[in-house]
């Protein structure tokens, strides 16, 4: 269980017509009460909590799609997003930079009506901001602003550098499983926000996703492979999966659809084909695997602005002790 917890709203959703430094201004100091914004399109609240990593407080989104308010007995499915390693922060001040990319982006800078509770935390900054200088000289500016009207019919292309062949990785045992200080130090963290709000909100708890980006997707094959049995499927996007965490994704029968770039040469592509290789070898499920060959790291803009990726989730539930 969460140690504090408080429902807030989300300092991103006041008028976007105001000056960043304003906005930042007026919304730390707003009452909470005030701050929340409730639109025909869905609301973005911030949930407060104690973090078992250090202590402090931080903040997380929660965002509830069209119709959550209007439809007291509906139950809705969750969706849970891990972003990557430019969008970390205090969670608190920098909890905003989460909004750059991803699920969020979607439904609340372009509008999109996506039929999922999606929370986002942000993960602690663990020294990132001293070891890369993009992350310690970001600025607000980089904060998308809600537009007057969404544009969900984006196409996005944006390549970048040579298609890379790639060779399959054989020898992995010479292959850490994680990038350093990522979110597997926050695995209780995350485990007590999902415990808490699948109590407080209206959960369906036959569909709960998982999905991330870079670090995030990372993320996502680590809680997937630590805690299978807590999802209905899973999306890491630009974040490949060590063989070694297949076994329990397997065991579990849990659904998998990943993303990388041909062009990626952050995360590239022959790494996946081993953890992939394997998961299909001893799953029951559905595995899919799917490389954008024209794009670069970046691939995320495309996979998530789409609509496939959505779907497939929906599609997908998790059977639970009780349930027929």
């Amino acid at each position: 269980m969460l140690k504090y917890l408080r429902f807030s709203g989300a300092r991103a959703v006041l008028s976007t017509a105001l000056p960043l430094a304003c906005t930042a201004l007026l919304s730390a100091c707003s009452p909470q009460s005030e701050s929340q914004r409730n639109t025909s399109d869905g609301q973005l609240n911030r949930q407060s909590y104690i973090s078992e990593v250090d202590g402090t407080e931080r903040d997380y989104f929660v965002y509830l799609p069209q119709g959550y308010e209007a439809s007291p007995s509906q139950q809705w499915p969750l969706m849970l997003f891990l972003h990557g390693n430019g969008e970390r922060g205090d969670g608190k001040q920098d909890l905003d930079f989460v909004l750059t990319h991803g699920p969020l982006y979607e439904v609340w800078a372009q509008k999109r009506d996506l039929p999922f509770i999606i929370i986002a935390p942000q993960l602690h900054m663990f020294g990132m901001d001293r070891k890369f200088a993009y992350i310690a000289k970001r600025s607000r500016d980089a904060i998308p602003a809600r537009l007057e009207q969404g544009t969900p019919d984006r196409t996005y292309f944006s390549p970048s550098g040579e298609m890379q062949p790639g060779d399959m990785v054989d020898q992995w045992g010479q292959v850490a499983p994680l990038l350093p200080d990522g979110w597997e130090r926050v695995e209780q963290d995350l485990l007590n926000i999902l415990q808490d709000t699948g109590e407080r909100l209206r959960v369906d708890p036959s569909r709960i996703y998982l999905t991330g980006i870079s670090y995030g997707g990372f993320g996502t094959w680590y809680m997937a492979s630590r805690h299978p049995q807590k999802f209905a499927a899973i999306a890491p996007v630009v974040g490949w999966g060590h063989p070694d965490f297949m076994t329990p994704i397997a065991g579990a029968a849990l659904p998998v659809w990943a993303f990388a770039g041909g062009r990626d040469t952050a995360v590239q592509k022959s790494h996946f084909f081993g953890g992939i290789n394997r998961l299909e070898q001893e799953s029951e499920a559905e595995v899919r695997f799917t490389i954008h060959e024209d794009m670069a790291h970046d691939v995320w803009r495309r996979v998530y602005e789409g609509q496939d990726i959505y779907d497939w989730l929906l599609r997908q539930r998790r059977e639970r002790p009780g349930q027929e």
